[in-house]
């Protein structure tokens, strides 16, 4: 499944919601079902800045792949940085770095969000496209 795929999926499944309500406690429950990511890359070098809230991410080379980890302090931060791990994890760099990150506005998640929050979203796809770009410029 590609990326403009998986992006296309996700608003799908965040549609069949009519209330916003329903549709951050789905967002919600994506970030509990993040795999684990280890406690000690819970550090400075792995935070977001200019989050909100305490927003961790990782990312591994794996065959050409990387591979995104990620944590908040926050369950509705925590869900949004899975949106993005949904979308771009297991992907070649270069697919990453040329994807689209739009898809997140058809959502409609960004306008019940505080302005700082929505902030955070912008943030969060920079720092996995500049992770993606560290691995990108390794492997040519």
């Amino acid at each position: 499944m590609t990326i403009a795929e998986k992006q296309q999926q996700l608003i799908e499944e965040l549609s069949l919601f009519q209330d916003w309500t329903e549709r951050y406690e789905y967002v919600i429950g994506l970030g509990k079902h993040l795999a684990p990511m280890d406690e000690a890359a819970k550090n400075p070098d792995h935070l977001i800045k200019g989050c909100q809230s305490q927003v961790w991410l990782d990312a591994k080379s794996e065959d050409g792949k990387v591979r995104y980890f990620a944590d908040s302090d926050s369950l509705i931060t925590k869900g949004m940085i899975a949106l993005f791990v949904k979308v771009l994890d297991d992907e070649t760099p270069d697919q990453i770095l040329t994807a689209d990150m739009s898809f997140i506005d058809q959502t409609g998640l960004k306008e019940h969000l505080a302005p700082t929050r929505a902030n955070a979203l912008n943030l969060m796809a920079t720092q996995m496209k500049q992770r993606a770009l560290a691995f990108a410029s390794t492997q040519h």
